[in-house]
């Protein structure tokens, strides 16, 4: 039964930070790619950063510099700081996690989303 659960979406002002959490369950933490995704309205879900097993990273440029990716494998736990926020980063925010499981098989699963507002 594997489980993503994402927290710490909000209300926050531009400017403002917050801090998305996201905990899994069922899974070797450690072996997964993951990654955060945000979806606003009326637009396509995309990549806002990714964190390999590693911890080598890449970030969507619309955010380089402001949001940072990080993970603690011994607590399963992916995060994202979001700092110096923008409207436009209003979204739903989607925790990932990914892994090549054979040739042409993956392990592809996805959290619940929270939402994320930036508004004066």
């Amino acid at each position: 039964q594997v489980q993503l659960v994402e927290s710490g979406g909000g209300l926050v002002q531009p400017g403002g930070s917050l801090r998305l959490s996201c905990v899994t369950s069922g899974v070797i933490f450690r072996t997964y790619l993951m990654g955060w995704y945000r979806q606003a309205p009326g637009k396509q879900r995309e990549l806002v950063a990714r964190i390999s097993s590693s911890s080598v990273t890449i970030y969507a440029d619309s955010v380089k510099g402001r949001f940072t990716i990080s993970r603690d494998n011994a607590k399963n736990t992916v995060y994202l700081q979001m700092n110096s926020l923008k409207p436009e980063d209003t979204a739903v925010y989607y925790c990932n996690a990914f892994k090549v499981t054979g040739v042409i098989t993956r392990d592809d699963y996805w959290g619940q989303g929270t939402q994320v507002t930036v508004s004066s």
